[in-house]
């Protein structure tokens, strides 16, 4: 049983796409009309109006993905199963830090797209304010997330942008509550993010936010926050050409 069989539970209501973050994705696509989503749960972010096959290792996600969505194949990406040049372009979105192998698959994106590579990731040098609560989450990303250098060496050159994320994201993915702090006290909440599956100590971080919170500690430490409209908590869309 992979990690989202388990947290496909309620993910489509958790994890509804932000149109403000698919319209850079849909750009960076440009005119492709065949494209291969990789770790496509259940359809975020795939754009309409082009031949999309998604790729998904959880059978969960797969079954929840709503009708008429793109067509989805079970597999990973270190071993996609697709002849060399199939698509016009690739995409995959918060999925690489889940790979086995991440210059593998990244490898297979290369190997099966003659256009655009299109990945959103993170940048583990950035840590945002819920680290100070949960530190377990720090020491998951030095361990999963690729260093943003991964993607060029692969890839060859990249194009590497911040994605800024607005205070009221509908996608719920970790740090999208970046102004909203009492979301991370509500367990259904933290059941839509992986890394709350997967990290020690969430209790204990959970009891001092909620203290925090209560006391007006978190506002006056993150007073400069409630006048943001979006910040980069470290998600960076890569584009390889």
């Amino acid at each position: 049983m992979t990690l989202y069989d388990r947290i496909g539970v309620d993910y489509d209501n958790l994890r509804r796409p932000d149109p403000r973050l698919a319209a850079p994705i849909h750009t960076a696509l440009g005119n492709a009309r065949r494209v291969l989503n990789v770790g496509a749960g259940t359809g975020s972010y795939e754009p309409v109006g082009r031949a999309v096959v998604a790729l998904e290792p959880s059978a969960a996600m797969i079954a929840k993905r709503p009708p008429g969505s793109a067509p989805a194949v079970q597999g990973v990406a270190e071993g996609l199963p697709f002849d060399d040049a199939s698509f016009d372009a690739a995409m995959a979105v918060l999925t690489v830090h889940h790979w086995t192998d991440k210059a593998a698959g990244l490898a297979e994106l290369r190997r099966v797209t003659t256009g655009p590579i299109v990945i959103v990731s993170c940048d583990p040098t950035v840590r945002p304010w819920p680290v100070d609560y949960f530190p377990g989450l720090a020491a998951l990303d030095d361990v999963a997330m690729p260093p943003l250098a991964l993607f060029e060496t692969v890839l060859g050159p990249v194009e590497i942008t911040p994605l800024l994320v607005p205070h009221d994201c509908s996608d719920g993915f970790l740090y999208a509550w970046w102004r909203r702090p009492a979301a991370y006290l509500d367990p259904r909440i933290r059941s839509g993010s992986s890394s709350f599956w997967i990290i020690d100590g969430v209790a204990a971080g959970v009891a001092r936010l909620a203290d925090d919170l209560a006391s007006g500690a978190w506002e006056r430490r993150h007073a400069d926050l409630l006048q943001r409209d979006a910040l980069d908590v470290g998600y960076r869309l890569i584009v390889a050409r």
